[in-house]
């Protein structure tokens, strides 16, 4: 038999890591009325509402489609990302009624002010820029690096 350390039964020890608060607890439930991003499949990169469980792994989801193009329709929950957003809406709703929820919660208008979507956003207007975008975008990069340039420069004298 192995001896313990002696910090092993020092109650000062102890308390200190009982007195740890608690981690932080997850809220991104799979539930009705939690807005996700498609990961996968022909509406990858669209917004959707959760509004019907069906099993452990699938999920009913809509846009709905007037807002964000997907079709109601059932998808696998792998092929989600929850987000930290959700409105109030009964199981199995119909589009109107989600349709209604998302305005009064203003849950689209929540979203499109998080960093994710103004990074995917971002992302897109870069996927979408032509040869002489990216070139106007290359000659602002090496004027901006001159003017950076001649203010250290001067700035070091």
């Amino acid at each position: 038999a192995q001896a313990q350390p002696a910090h092993f039964l020092q109650p000062s020890v102890l308390s200190e890591a009982g007195s740890r608060p608690p981690a932080a607890m997850f809220t991104r439930f799979v539930e009705p009325g939690r807005l996700a991003l498609i990961t996968y499949g022909p509406y990858e990169g669209k917004m959707c509402t959760i509004v019907d469980i069906v099993d452990q792994k699938r999920v009913v989801v809509d846009g709905p489609k007037a807002v964000t193009g997907v079709a109601r329709h059932m998808m696998p929950i792998k092929r989600l990302s929850l987000t930290d957003f959700k409105c109030q809406i009964g199981k199995g709703s119909r589009e109107k009624t989600l349709k209604k929820a998302m305005d009064r919660d203003e849950v689209m208008k929540k979203w499109s002010a998080t960093a994710w979507a103004k990074k995917l956003a971002a992302k897109e207007v870069k996927k979408n820029m032509t040869d002489f975008d990216r070139f106007k975008v290359m000659v602002a990069r090496k004027r901006r690096s001159h003017q950076v340039k001649t203010v250290l420069k001067k700035s070091k004298k």
